[in-house]
């Protein structure tokens, strides 16, 4: 044998210390479980747009209407989700703090009163939107990302949070941009802060005795919220108390739009109604936000229960890819990240189908993919671009462990 083969790798050998990137960093793959969530996604996104194009109105001929301003969109996702993919998701950890410094930032300019109409104009009472001249656009929806991106990279190397006094800083973390989208107010996006907050606890391994804890807490006070809501607010709690009772009495006043739900999804059946015929019964229909908030009924009247079925097959997909992938990743960042992103999207879906059968308060909610909005399209293909990019990025090597608890951390 030769010298040359005896020779051992030293420490300090430079082989161990090249300044290419091959050796700095592991090359990416290109064969993960990512993909699982893009091709969900865009199955929903194709969905959503025959969906949409049914709400055109009975006269409307081939596509039009919302359905191509939101196939305009598309293209404008995939590149949003393309640069969320480019770059190593540790560089975007080292960038959230301006990330979250933007979106709250963004949060507080809808809410400055003085603020000219130009660049946020109320809508039903409501300051949500930045007028970006041909589009407007839902700083909301941006702070979720940047709030997944702050608890994540908060978490990533603590144990505090395993008792209950740590649980103090992730949930002021929480409550921050909560608090600015309750104000705006958008009580249904703030909603969705909560059970992501659980949910990462949960996947960084956070007692669960002390998340119960949290939980009743919040069932406790919950009533005491009541005075504080909105009337509107407050007549959507009714409302779906009236829908629980069977009391029909205000059908035509605040039950309206979750009645006018119900009889879209009934009239489709198991098997769904014929293009025109669903056309026609939606349009007569009249619901409210029908290609936005309530699109999952336009979905089961048009495909009926196999169309509500396929609906949810396809979420329950892209969130079992999310977290195939986050079970890959060894990186205690990016696990959490992806965690953070499927439950994100799942409570976001649960919510508003349950809302459109009847089973939750009306709070104005998008279905991710599948309702008609630019930014919600957007955002959730920023998403998707997450999590592919945690999951073509090979572990590090000599990686820490990932929220590896032993007895004396108990």
């Amino acid at each position: 044998m030769s010298r040359t083969a005896m020779t051992p790798v030293r420490w300090n050998d430079a082989r161990l210390h090249s300044t290419s990137p091959a050796a700095r960093r592991p090359r990416a793959m290109w064969r993960h479980p990512g993909w699982i969530c893009v091709g969900s996604a865009m199955a929903l996104v194709g969905l959503g747009v025959l969906s949409i194009n049914l709400t055109s109105g009975v006269n409307a001929e081939g596509v039009g209407g919302f359905a191509i301003r939101q196939l305009m969109f598309v293209p404008v996702g995939l590149l949003a989700a393309a640069i969320a993919a480019a770059p190593h998701y540790k560089f975007i950890s080292r960038m959230t703090p301006f990330l979250v410094i933007a979106s709250l930032a963004m949060l507080l300019l809808v809410l400055i009163p003085f603020v000219p109409e130009w660049i946020v104009k109320p809508r039903n009472g409501a300051r949500r939107w930045i007028n970006l001249g041909v589009v407007d656009f839902q700083p909301s929806e941006i702070a979720k990302v940047a709030y997944l991106l702050m608890l994540a990279r908060y978490l990533r190397f603590r144990k505090n949070y395993r008792t209950l006094r740590g649980l103090i800083p992730p949930l002021a973390l929480t409550f921050l941009p909560m608090g600015l989208i309750v104000v705006e107010p958008d009580l249904g996006t703030a909603l969705l802060f909560l059970p992501t907050f659980f949910a990462m606890l949960i996947a960084a391994g956070a007692k669960l005795k002390h998340l119960a804890l949290l939980v009743l807490a919040a069932v406790t006070l919950a009533p005491a919220m009541y005075p504080i809501l909105k009337p509107h607010q407050r007549d959507r709690v009714h409302a779906m108390w009236n829908q629980l009772r069977g009391d029909r009495r205000q059908a035509d006043s605040i039950n309206y739009q979750g009645f006018q739900a119900i009889t879209l999804v009934g009239a489709g059946g198991a098997a769904g109604l014929g293009a025109e015929k669903s056309r026609a019964i939606i349009d007569f229909n009249n619901l409210p936000e029908d290609h936005n908030d309530m699109i999952f009924a336009v979905i089961a009247n048009r495909f009926g229960l196999f169309g509500a079925a396929l609906t949810v097959g396809l979420y329950l997909t892209w969130i079992g890819g999310a977290l195939w992938c986050a079970g890959a990743c060894k990186d205690p960042f990016g696990r959490l990240l992806v965690v953070g992103l499927a439950s994100m999207i799942g409570a976001q879906a649960i919510i508003n189908i349950a809302m459109t059968i009847g089973l939750a308060p009306i709070t104005g909610m998008t279905l991710p993919f599948v309702s008609y909005g630019g930014s919600s399209l957007v955002v959730a293909f920023i998403m998707t671009g997450l999590i592919v990019n945690v999951a073509m990025r090979r572990p590090a090597y000599l990686a820490r462990q990932s929220f590896e608890f032993g007895a004396d951390d108990e």
